[in-house]
């Protein structure tokens, strides 16, 4: 029989997954992280145990399922890079597709039935309206946002056939990190726009660019809708709660509800850094929309979520404190 308790967590040594393993200890889980350390780090593996495989391994992952018997997953493992996704679109569909597949058959071989899926806003590629809600057409743009669709697809096809049942998180722009800073945001590259920002106030670059600055918004640069990293982890043990209770597939929006500007980021950056940030106004990049942000009110009304660190300074002091004394 399988351990409600433990969870398995796909890319658990990740960025956001290693702060769901965090949230999930402190809700009285026991999460396993499943990681290749591809782009993931074993430093960031601090709440439960670190059981090194791939998602397209269906013998390593089956070894693992049999090990610990979780009675839930959570999958974020994935490829992430919107840019490198046009590159290399094999690679995408490959790892994300192809992976999540395996990790579903190996799932239900193994009689776990929970799964939340890890997904994305760029899903939805270039909306008609700047507030996005989970009945907004699905039309993504990029082979990264195409494998997050396909692989939503998959997982209710699962659900509806083999009798698991899931979340699929749609989120909006991590950011943040851990308020006790043990773990944070390390990508190489790095393509994110506020560990981009801190690495000018730092000193580590030159300055920021930005992507257009005639865009029909309040100082012409883009608006994103940034979320805490730590709210992002609540609404993972939310969601888990939510189809132990019952709950049906479904999924939903995480986000703040609200956007900043670039510009916006980097004034309030500066101010919590004490530093002047340098930035340069470059061309559009395409397919930028000139503001996006989420419409979150399904996931406060269905889950309970509701953001707990939504002031983008607070997330931005949280970055920093991390980015000041990262290790890795």
């Amino acid at each position: 029989m399988n351990d409600a308790r433990t969870v398995l967590v796909t890319g658990g040594a990740g960025y956001i997954g290693s702060h769901a393993c965090a949230e999930l200890a402190r809700a009285g889980y026991a999460p396993v992280a499943y990681d290749n350390l591809s782009t993931g780090h074993r430093e960031s593996v601090r709440w439960g145990a670190l059981e090194v495989g791939d998602i397209c391994d269906h013998g390593r992952l089956g070894a693992v399922l049999l090990k610990y018997k979780p009675g839930a997953i959570m999958h974020f493992a994935a490829k992430a890079y919107v840019g490198e996704s046009m590159e290399h679109p094999r690679k995408y569909y490959r790892n994300n597709v192809a992976g999540t597949l395996t990790l579903l058959e190996t799932a239900l071989e193994h009689e776990v039935r929970f799964f939340v899926f890890s997904s994305s806003c760029a899903t939805y590629g270039i909306p008609l309206a700047s507030r996005v809600s989970e009945t907004t057409p699905q039309v993504p743009i990029s082979p990264y946002g195409a494998t997050k669709l396909i692989c939503e697809q998959m997982i209710l096809d699962f659900c509806r056939s083999y009798g698991m049942t899931a979340a699929l998180l749609r989120y909006f722009n991590a950011a943040g990190a851990h308020p006790t800073a043990p773990i944070g945001e390390s990508h190489d590259p790095e393509p994110h726009l506020i560990p981009c920002v801190l690495d000018v106030a730092s000193g580590r670059a030159a300055e920021v660019r930005i992507h257009g600055g005639d865009h029909p918004t309040v100082d012409g640069s883009c608006v994103r809708d940034y979320v805490h990293v730590c709210d992002l982890a609540d609404a993972h043990v939310l969601a888990l709660k939510y189809l132990e209770q019952g709950g049906i597939p479904d999924a939903f929006n995480l986000g703040n509800g609200k956007g900043f500007s670039v510009l916006q980021v980097v004034e309030a950056a500066s101010r919590v850094t004490g530093r002047d940030i340098p930035y340069r106004i470059c061309e559009r990049r395409a397919g930028d929309t000139a503001a996006v942000f989420a419409d979150a009110s399904k996931a406060a009304s269905r889950l309970g979520w509701r953001p707990n660190f939504a002031d983008l300074e607070v997330i931005i002091q949280h970055a920093w404190r991390w980015h000041q004394h990262r290790a890795y």
